[in-house]
Formats: structure tokens, sequence, C-alpha cells
């Protein structure tokens, strides 16, 4: 049999794990499946006859490596900074490697020994990066194929609540791991290129900059751009294009509401706040605000961002807790941005019976025989259930397609890559398509820009 060696059963492993083991017997398959917690593991394997649950910890050398060696090729769900060690041992021991996560600088130096011992390092094939490459790709080449040359390029793509378990006022609820939503943006200016002139919008106004989108039977949601939108523009060939833009997904209303915690300073990671285990809801949102001898913190907080109370925002505060007295933080030595998330936990995680939903929208502006045309593609995917959500199916299923389809010898450019090229693309997002990842592809008048709003 041929054994797959799986690092990691978390959250995104579980539809990559049952793809793989419903495929083990036509496919003479065999999954190990390693973790530090041999419960996980054991749950994820549901005593399928074809798979092997272990407690695997890679930072024991020994045991990493002896599990490497018995695979034929090796799956990292591990988070980034940790998929390293597991690379340079499948360069010693010559064996394919496949992760969902960003090619980091660490990884791209193993470019050289993975070709020389012809081995594919497949990566950033999940879901943002990765069906977004495969998808986007696929456009850009059928219009290059065509003759046509690429002038735009807009990708947005967002992990939200499902409209029937969409019940707050904010539209939104925590589907993958909160801390980076707290996060997002920050680090530096957001960077896109717009009509041929680089455009920058720093943290303090990203989300009061956005873009409407519209998708049929979903109604409208807004996109705020990614801090850099053009780490990808050579990867994709798009050097000479005039627009560039990478955004986030969210229902419409929901960065004007966040902009109030950006305004207030509760995100920042940067500083940790005096005794915060001990402080409540009420106090941590009053260390934000001037003192006043006689306002409350709910009129404080009004007159300093400037919101009315029949504002619809005043709502979506509300109904965050932010001014109980009696929750206390509970977290000793936190930053505001930590206290921000385990608040917004209390209100925004999935309930057992909810179900979470993926979005992405490309817009491709290309000129064709002296004519400006426009390709709008649009993907929603919504999950099963708790286990089986759209991340973990958008995260896990390209994963274990692209693991078989090396396993099988019809990817072989080998190199430390990302899925870009049509041997890659092709079959697998025409697999997706069967598991309701599909992408609407339609043509739309050219978006266009007037040249003197640049």
């Amino acid at each position: 049999m041929r054994n797959i060696l799986i690092i990691g059963a978390g959250r995104s492993a579980s539809s990559l794990i049952q793809y793989l083991l419903n495929k083990s017997a036509a496919e003479n398959l065999h999954l190990t499946i390693g973790d530090l917690s041999l419960e996980l593991a054991q749950r994820k394997t549901k005593n399928h006859p074809n798979a092997t649950a272990i407690a695997l910890d890679i930072h024991n050398v020994e045991q990493r490596q002896s599990e490497i060696q018995k695979a034929d090729i090796v799956i990292s769900m591990l988070p980034a900074h940790m998929h390293i060690e597991v690379a340079k041992d499948c360069i010693t021991y010559k064996k394919h490697m496949v992760t969902a996560s960003y090619i980091s600088d660490a990884m791209q130096s193993l470019d050289a020994a993975a070709k020389e011992n012809n081995l594919v390092f497949m990566n950033e094939i999940g879901l943002d990066p990765g069906i977004d490459h495969m998808s986007a790709m696929k456009i850009i080449d059928e219009i290059r194929d065509k003759g046509g040359k690429m002038i735009l390029f807009e990708s947005f793509c967002g992990g939200l609540v499902a409209p029937e378990s969409d019940n707050n006022l904010w539209n939104y609820k925590f589907t993958w791991a909160p801390r980076n939503v707290v996060l997002a943006g920050q680090g530096g200016a957001a960077k896109f290129l717009q009509e041929g002139t680089y455009k920058y919008i720093p943290y303090h106004k990203l989300f009061r900059r956005t873009e409407f989108l519209e998708v049929e039977g979903y109604g409208k949601f807004e996109g705020y751009a990614n801090r850099d939108s053009l780490k990808y523009r050579s990867v994709y060939g798009l050097d000479d294009i005039l627009t560039l833009y990478r955004g986030t997904i969210r229902r419409v209303g929901y960065s004007r509401a966040w902009n109030t915690f950006v305004q207030l300073g509760m995100t920042d990671d940067t500083y940790v706040i005096d005794d915060s285990k001990n402080i409540s809801y009420r106090e941590f949102t009053n260390l934000f605000l001037p003192y006043h001898p006689s306002d409350s913190v709910e009129i404080k907080l009004r007159l300093q961002l400037g919101i009315e109370q029949d504002d619809v925002l005043w709502d979506k505060l509300l109904e965050l807790d932010l001014f109980n007295p009696h929750k206390k933080v509970g977290l000793p030595n936190a930053t505001p941005a930590q206290i921000l998330e385990k608040i917004l936990s209390d209100a925004w995680t999935l309930q057992p019976d909810d179900k979470d939903m993926i979005v992405m929208y490309h817009k491709f502006g290309y000129e064709l025989n002296g004519v400006k045309k426009q390709i709008d593609s649009k993907m929603v995917c919504i999950g099963d259930d708790q286990t089986y959500t759209a991340m973990a199916k958008t995260v896990g299923l390209p994963v274990a397609m692209a693991t078989l389809q090396i396993l099988n010898g019809n990817i072989t450019t080998p190199g430390v890559q990302l899925p870009i090229n049509r041997e890659v693309y092709l079959p697998i997002l025409k697999e997706l398509e069967t598991f309701g990842v599909v992408f609407i592809e339609k043509e739309v008048p050219y978006l266009g820009y007037n040249p003197g709003q640049l």
C-alpha cells in the first residue's frame, strides 16, 4: 500500500482525511495520521482499516524522521512556521510534500534541492492561498490563449457565517482563527495598484475604504484591501497590469463597525493592560475613553466616535456586551487585542448547529482586439456542519487532491511551488466542482476608472 503521512489533525484536516479515506481502497492508500493529541488523531481516523492514528511530536527528531522515511508522500497541516524541519527531512529521505501554507523564505530556499531530487513541494494549495490561485490562473490563461491582454485583476475572499446561521447584527462569526481577524490589516499600509498608480491605505483608514460586491442569491458584500495586493503580480505574470487589488470579504456594515475598535485602540497588540485579569468588560472599554466626572462610559464612547443612539452601529456595540460591569476579562497580562478577541469570542463563536460560508469573487479586465472586456467569477461554498465546514472543505480538499495527483504521477514538475500550472489547477478545479466548489463565470461590462479621478 502507498503510505501518506498526515502531520496535524486539526480543524482543517477533517475533509482532507475523509477524502483520502474514501479513496483509500480504490487507490491502495494507507493513511498515518500524526498529531500531538492521539485522541484527536484517532477521532479523525474513525477506526477506518486503512488509517493508523499516532501521537506525533515533530520536535522528537527521531520519531519524525522515522515516520517520514516510511511515507511515500507527506502532508503537513502544521502551523506555517513548523513546516521547515519536516521539509528538510523530506529532502533528506526524498519524499514529496504538500502544505496549504504560504511559501516562506525558508521553504523557498529548498527549491534547488527539491528540483535536484525530482521532488514536488506543493504549497499554497488550500484556500486563500490556493483555490484563489487556481481559479484566477485558469481564467488568466484562457484570456491569454485567445490573445487578450490583462489590464485589471481584483480578487476577494472571505470566511463568513452561512445565511441560515446569520443571527447577529454584525452578520459575522469566527469561522477560523479569531486572532487573525482581530489583527487583520496591521503591520503596514495596504498597497495596491489602480490604473497604473500605486495606492496606499494606512491601517487607521483601512476599514473606511471598501468596495461593494453583489453575489446573486446571497446579496451585497463589501471588501477591504489586503495588506499587500502586489505579492503575486510577477507570479501571475501580471507585471504590466494597470489595476491589481486583493481584498477580504465581509457583509456590508461590518467594516464601519469594526473601525470603532481600530479608532479606540482596542486592536493594539503591542502592550499589556495592567491587572487585565481582574478588570470587567466595561472597565476595559473605559480604558480608551477620557475621564468625565458625570458622563457614563456609553455617553463618552458615543461622543468620542460621533455615534448617534439610533445608529445601528450603536446596537452592534451593545450586542457585544462591551459595557457589562460584571463580566471579567480573566486573562492575565493581556494586550488590548487579546482582550477584544475574548469579548468577541463570547458573541461570535459558531454554535453546534451553525454553518459557515466561503465567498470568493474575481474580476478580470482585459483588452482584446482593441476592445476592453471583463469577466466576473464568483464562488460560494456552504459548510455541512461543524466538522465538515466550508473552511475545512476549501482548505483540505485541494490539499488531498493534489497529494493524490502527485502520487499518481499526474503532477510532475519538481520544486517548491504554488498551484499556478495547468497540470495542477485543471484537474483539481474540475474535481472540486463535484464537492460543490463551483465558480460561476460571467461576461460583464468593463469596470473601468475615470483617469481624472486617480
